[in-house]
């Protein structure tokens, strides 16, 4: 990377990161990634069902207030349970269960929220789970991670609502991260749900109703959930899904997201594709160039930020033996073809309400996609409601337009979420 794009990413990463709010480094609670012995699953599995948990333990959030009467968001514990991968075998995930110090206003039983975080990288290190612990790491030379999920997590808290994190299969754990896997991100997500209801002890139970949240893979992971629920997940009650920038269309967002400072997912994608589709794995060897390979090697233990600033802007056609970009390349492999096709989200059918939120001007996940999404569903009869911020291309490449939509809609997406809690009727704006 030249000196002026490596500026460039340092001022669009520094301004992303304001926009979540300031951040303090604390010390860290734990070493961050697979050293801690939470994260190895027991072998085998025990028996058991979707959602059972495993293990849980203490989870010290590094921005809490302790009181006397508990700690001020809420008191977090750690979580293991089963689940299932893109192939339908049994996993561990890990995550993080918060239960808040704040009332529950509203009618009922105290509502859970699942939020599915964004990108965070593929590294164990990267976890949600480990960064709630620390907000702010950092390993030389480029190794710098933010807790940007604290924004939606403590807005959500603040409402009453318990609120769990997942980590995604292959985050925290081992294995490599099934970035993006539809199948695999839904079953994380809707079990995330099961476990926390199991917990005991909590302000939740198996009666709370269910809220997911997510922007950006997040938002692609409980889109995923949503229309997968009626046959996964069938008793929960799922009250509505906020699916911000969701990254349904895997073949338009890789197109988009090429060159640009996240230009890292891509090989977040292939390394999760060795994982959940091994008869790609010769393919993608027989593809890529030894900068290529290089590429992904090390991009297979990176987090989002250092990612941004070791091939933020470089292009896939730098990979590839062709001198092809990643999308063209891939465009002339049938195996490759029906495996995006089998991760595209719109298949299925939601049966409970959906806010798809979208910027005009996102650099990094087709504001298309997220439009074709919402009448896909539509015509399924879907009760959808897209709301549309109308923003321009600001510097793209730098995910301004990416991160800025996700910032300004937060309020009004807990607002739509609270709303269905609160049973207030909903018709969606399909029409």
């Amino acid at each position: 990377m030249n000196v002026r794009k490596l500026r460039s990413a340092g001022v669009g990463l520094v301004m992303c990161v304001g926009l979540f709010g300031a951040v303090v480094p604390t010390a860290a609670a734990e070493p961050p990634g697979p050293a801690s012995s939470f994260y190895t699953p027991p072998s085998p599995l025990p028996a058991g069902d979707d959602g059972d948990l495993i293990r849980t333990g203490p989870s010290n959030l590094a921005l809490s207030l302790p009181l006397p009467q508990g700690p001020i968001p809420g008191t977090a514990t750690r979580l293991m349970y089963r689940s299932q991968d893109a192939d339908d075998a049994p996993v561990a995930v890990t995550g993080t269960y918060i239960d808040p110090s704040a009332e529950w206003t509203g009618p009922g039983p105290r509502p859970l929220v699942v939020i599915a975080p964004g990108t965070h990288g593929q590294g164990d290190q990267c976890a949600p789970s480990h960064q709630l612990n620390n907000v702010l790491t950092y390993t030389p030379v480029l190794g710098l991670m933010v807790e940007y999920e604290l924004l939606s997590t403590y807005a959500l808290l603040s409402r009453g609502y318990g609120v769990v994190i997942t980590d995604y299969d292959g985050l925290g754990t081992p294995g490599a991260h099934t970035y993006v896997n539809r199948a695999a991100e839904a079953h994380a997500v809707l079990d995330a749900a099961r476990a926390a209801q199991q917990l005991g002890n909590t302000k939740v139970g198996p009666d709370s109703p269910v809220g997911l949240w997510g922007y950006s893979q997040g938002g692609g992971a409980v889109a995923a959930a949503v229309e997968l629920a009626p046959e996964y997940a069938p008793e929960l009650d799922i009250k509505g899904t906020y699916a911000g920038a969701p990254v349904a269309d895997l073949a338009a967002t890789l197109a988009q997201v090429d060159g640009t400072i996240l230009t890292g997912v891509i090989g977040y994608t292939l390394n999760g594709l060795r994982r959940s589709n091994p008869e790609l794995g010769p393919i993608i060897d027989a593809s890529t160039n030894p900068a290529g390979k290089a590429a992904l090697a090390a991009l297979e233990n990176q987090c989002v930020v250092e990612s941004a600033l070791t091939v933020g802007f470089h292009r896939t056609n730098e990979w590839i033996v062709t001198g092809e970009s990643l999308s063209d390349y891939l465009k002339r492999i049938p195996e490759a073809q029906t495996v995006l096709a089998e991760n595209k989200i719109g298949n299925r059918t939601p049966t409970t309400p959906v806010y798809i939120d979208t910027g005009t001007g996102d650099d990094i996940v087709p504001h298309g996609q997220a439009v074709d999404l919402a009448a896909t569903w539509c015509g399924k009869g879907s009760n959808v409601q897209l709301n549309t911020q109308q923003l321009p291309f600001f510097l793209p490449g730098l995910a301004l337009g990416h991160v800025l939509p996700d910032f300004i809609g937060l309020g009004a997406g807990t607002n739509w979420l609270d709303a269905r809690f609160r049973d207030v009727p909903t018709a969606g704006n399909c029409a």
